[in-house]
């Protein structure tokens, strides 16, 4: 994920449309946690190293990202971040000359306890406007979008938040593979067929995200041929966007893909895990999300399930 698609959304309206798919709330949710993070001046991934290598030394770096949900490349960058400042050590794996096994130093185990306390305290923070039985259950349903493997190193709402986040991402464009696409084309697509042609600007406020974000998938729908930059017919002086013919078939390849990721997010959660995770995942959205983005445009779409 770029840092653009990172700081992509802008707190205020839920696009109407967008808010039915789990996966779309928890990103959404994700950006809340991840800002308040920043603000903060913490990485969640830092923490979520040093808290994996509390209990035990890591044999594989890769091993260690894979059961994370972490990037190769930023698992990189985070153990070099960590060995730095004198945090995590690296030494030569005796059974794998070609492994480094990871560990804590003194250090580390400090700056776990100290990053510890202060994610509770944030935890704590971002989930006030729930029950304890509610974040429980917000836990315990977010823990099942996880793979089993993984739910023992992960603690904390903020972290499953996640993880949970970056596995239903990888998952989704993984039934795109293949066709150039990606999950966060839906939206910009499924937009412009329904409200289309509108303006960039426009654009970013159906979705409730920034402008350099909107820009940036623009882009890559328009050098896809998806999406073409045409006069608007309503004011001749400025460009506006709509789909493509071609755009409009991929539409139809990035919705099925959606609706499959939806189906496999219903079965991960179990009777009922749905509706109750949706519920408490528009309640934490609550507080910084007033109303919803098609509110001056005219009706949405039904929203999909899942």
């Amino acid at each position: 994920m770029s840092r653009t698609e990172e700081l992509a959304e802008v707190p205020g309206a839920l696009p109407e449309s967008l808010t039915g798919f789990i996966g779309y709330l928890l990103r959404r949710v994700y950006a809340q946690f991840s800002a308040a993070a920043a603000a903060d001046g913490s990485d969640s991934r830092d923490f979520l190293v040093l808290d994996a290598l509390t209990g035990r030394d890591w044999e594989s770096q890769l091993d260690l990202a894979e059961r994370l949900g972490i990037n190769r490349t930023v698992m990189v960058s985070v153990i070099d971040r960590l060995e730095a400042c004198g945090e995590v050590q690296r030494t030569r794996n005796p059974g794998n000359r070609r492994q480094y096994v990871l560990s804590l130093t003194d250090k580390g185990r400090r700056a776990a306890e100290d990053r510890r306390r202060a994610v509770a305290e944030r935890d704590a923070r971002l989930t006030a406007v729930l029950s304890a039985e509610e974040t429980a259950r917000l836990d315990e349903l977010l823990a099942r979008l996880l793979p089993e493997s993984a739910q023992p190193l992960v603690q904390g709402t903020e972290y499953l938040v996640a993880q949970a986040h970056h596995r239903l991402r990888r998952h989704g464009d993984e039934k795109l593979a293949g066709t150039g696409l990606r999950v966060r084309h839906y939206g910009p697509l499924s937009a412009l067929q329904a409200y289309g042609p509108c303006s960039q600007q426009q654009l970013a406020e159906l979705l409730a995200i920034t402008g350099p974000a909107v820009s940036q998938l623009v882009d890559e729908l328009v050098r896809q041929g998806l999406v073409r930059r045409g006069r608007d017919p309503r004011d001749r002086r400025r460009y506006a966007l709509e789909v493509t013919g071609p755009g409009l078939e991929k539409l139809g390849v990035v919705m099925r893909a959606v609706a499959g990721l939806a189906a496999d997010v219903a079965g991960m959660l179990g009777p009922g895990g749905e509706d109750e995770l949706r519920v408490l995942l528009l309640k934490l959205l609550a507080p910084t999300h007033s109303g919803t983005a098609f509110s001056e445009f005219s009706e949405p779409p039904a929203p999909a399930r899942g």
